[in-house]
């Protein structure tokens, strides 16, 4: 009985610890579950704050995009609000030239109408004197008719006289016209005296010029691997480098003289330094560019020294030298002005005028010549207002402004810079038009091609059969640079005249520099 209590009392104690282990085990993974649900929780926060974030981080980024993209276009929208407003202030400005030419027109008409109403006047007016001369005759034919002898003899005396007083003034004419002559042989003999005291160099180097090699070698690192050096010359320099069969030699082509002499000096330094490649062209091109307007400041120098004339502002000596790469139909501006400054001292000298005002006057004649390709206007009215600025007397101001007619002369200087002007252009050899002509019509394709938007700079190549035009990367893109290669074209086909075909390249290069520290 006792072992039979004692197994119950086990089978109890057994039941009651399997009951507690599985009221533990129940609360076990009820805790559990609570746990992971709250884990699961909590991840799922973190998940979504982080979707949140990124979800802002990407708005924050189309933003910028947008707002970048809205002030890209609304830049190039100002950029072309600004060129059309630039394109309305030109073309108001040529509709208030062409209103002022109009107004003069105007003017000149109405003062030519009251001449003719004025001379219609005094036609009538002799008309009618003319009738009542021919009533009187009548009147005095009647009254002859009825004369006797004495009253005859008087009135024949009195036509006698008539008759005496017409021949004294045929004999007057005749004085008069044989001292015209006689001061025309005197003109003559002065401008003779003038001209065989002065001759001038007639020849010049317009549009090539040889560079001398040390060695045929020399022609290939000009040229540089595949062009490279003879292309960033030609970019750099806007002339054409030919390389022919002709040994130890390079020829530089340009109808601009500037551009000639600066590839000139170019060539020279590359080839005694020996270091050539397209770096060093550009370093050396900038340098001497401005050694170039020193020397066209020394040759103005040189030209008011030569001719002893004081006081001349620095402005026009630089303007003066920058006639010494000008050419008028072949013919060197700068040389012209001296000769016509010498041509006027002499023949002042010989009519009793101021040598140095006369000599002045030759040497500026032709001062509006340096910049009349960027004004409007004629080189004469435009060379008086530069005098005119530069505290230049009025008889200066006015010779030149006169010297072709543009405005009235005043003084026998005006008349006198005509004469000599045209002594110094129509001497033999002095002019040829076809030069100026084919120089022109190069000058005529760069500007059509530098008139367009966009474009930085350009070059008549290949004597007027290329024209190299360099544009801006950020104006221009691919697309529009075939369009505007094609605008030129036929704006070119429209407005000149030439032979053959011109090409037309549009250059369109960035560059993306850094330095390594």
């Amino acid at each position: 009985m006792d072992n039979m209590e004692q197994i119950i009392i086990a089978s109890i104690v057994s039941g009651a610890i399997c009951i507690g282990i599985t009221i533990l085990l129940g609360k076990f993974r009820k805790d559990s579950a609570s746990y992971s649900a709250e884990r699961i929780k909590n991840d799922a926060a973190k998940e979504a704050e982080h979707i949140q974030r990124e979800a802002k981080v990407s708005a924050k980024a189309e933003l910028i995009k947008v707002k970048e993209d809205f002030e890209e276009e609304m830049k190039l929208r100002r950029q072309d609000q600004l060129n059309n407003e630039k394109r309305l202030s030109q073309r108001d400005e040529n509709l208030e030239r062409k209103a002022d030419v109009l107004d003069s027109k105007m003017t000149n008409l109405e003062r030519k109408e009251v001449e003719l109403k004025n001379l219609q006047e005094r036609v009538i007016g002799k008309e009618n004197e003319l009738q009542v001369k021919i009533s009187e005759q009548i009147d005095e034919l009647e009254r002859i008719a009825l004369l006797d002898r004495e009253s005859a003899k008087k009135m024949l005396l009195e036509k006698l006289e008539g008759k005496v007083k017409t021949e004294s003034g045929l004999l007057i004419r005749d004085i008069l016209e044989e001292a015209k002559l006689k001061a025309e042989r005197e003109a003559k003999r002065i401008l003779s005296y003038a001209i065989q005291r002065y001759a001038a160099d007639s020849t010049s180097n317009r549009t090539a010029s040889t560079i001398p090699l040390p060695s045929d070698d020399m022609k290939g690192r000009i040229i540089g691997r595949e062009g490279r050096n003879i292309r960033a010359i030609e970019a750099a320099t806007g002339v054409n480098i030919l390389i022919d069969d002709t040994p130890e030699a390079v020829v530089i082509s340009c109808f601009d003289p500037v551009r000639k002499e600066i590839a000139h000096h170019l060539l020279e330094r590359l080839i005694a330094d020996g270091r050539i490649h397209p770096t060093r062209i550009e370093e050396l091109v900038p340098k001497i560019a401005d050694e170039i307007e020193e020397e066209i400041f020394e040759a103005g120098e040189a030209a008011v020294l030569e001719t002893g004339i004081h006081g001349v502002a620095p402005q026009v000596v630089k303007l003066l030298g920058r006639l010494k790469f000008r050419y008028s139909f072949s013919q060197n501006v700068l040389k012209h002005s001296l000769e016509c400054a010498f041509f006027m001292g002499m023949i002042a000298s010989e009519l009793g005028l101021d040598e140095q005002k006369a000599k002045r006057i030759g040497l500026l004649h032709d001062i509006g010549k340096a910049v009349d390709h960027d004004t409007e206007g004629s080189h004469a009215v435009i060379g008086a207002d530069i005098l005119k600025k530069h505290g230049e007397s009025k008889d200066v101001i006015n010779a030149v402004a006169s010297h072709h007619g543009d405005v009235e002369a005043n003084s026998i200087y005006a008349v006198l810079v005509n004469a000599c002007d045209a002594i110094s252009a129509s001497r033999p050899g002095a002019r040829s038009e076809t030069t100026e002509l084919y120089l022109k019509r190069l000058e005529q394709l760069e500007d059509i091609a530098h008139s367009f938007s966009g474009v930085v700079n350009c070059f008549a190549l290949q004597a007027g059969r290329e024209v190299r035009v360099v544009v801006e990367p950020g104006k221009i893109n691919e697309g529009e640079a075939h369009v505007l290669a094609r605008d030129i074209c036929q704006r070119v086909e429209r407005e000149m005249t030439y032979p053959g075909q011109i090409k037309v390249t549009i250059i369109r290069e960035t560059r993306s520099v850094e330095y390594a520290k």
